[in-house]
């Protein structure tokens, strides 16, 4: 499957941890959207249900063994070059977890990794779905909390 100047979009996960109204980012090593803040999150693998792919992606991302993903919110992003043509699309399911062990870093493809203030999200570089996802979503995460 061609990341770039794809065929179809292509569906992704998003992994929403929350502790005590701070969020988990990773600041994005690779293209698109290299260097900007969003959460940890990767690429349905063919044969793999969307869930188990959340629960793969949280461990390679962030070094964390999660459960219970619960869907929060689905959010696009289409990016075009500079002819208009779709260079990159993504279908980008999100899912809260909880965490069950591990102790949390960056891993895998990501420059980084903070626990972020909700207050302080927006003054990040946040890619383009994570901004709309966090503006929608705000209340509702503030009620929940990743560590039980």
């Amino acid at each position: 499957m061609k990341r770039i100047y794809p065929d179809q979009p292509i569906v992704g996960v998003g992994i929403v941890i929350v502790h005590d109204c701070h969020i988990a980012l990773i600041k994005r090593g690779n293209e698109p959207s290299k260097g900007k803040w969003t959460v940890p999150g990767g690429l349905v693998e063919l044969g793999e249900t969307v869930e188990e792919a959340v629960i793969r992606e949280a461990k390679e991302e962030t070094c964390l063994v999660v459960e219970k993903p619960e869907l929060i919110d689905v959010v696009g992003n289409v990016d075009l070059d500079e002819n208009g043509k779709v260079k990159y699309h993504y279908v980008i399911i999100d899912y809260l977890v909880y965490v069950k062990g591990g102790n949390i870093k960056a891993a895998s493809d990501a420059e980084e990794l903070r626990w972020v203030a909700f207050d302080d999200v927006e003054n990040y570089n946040l890619t383009a779905s994570f901004k709309r996802f966090f503006r929608q979503n705000r209340k509702e995460l503030e009620q929940v909390n990743s560590f039980r």
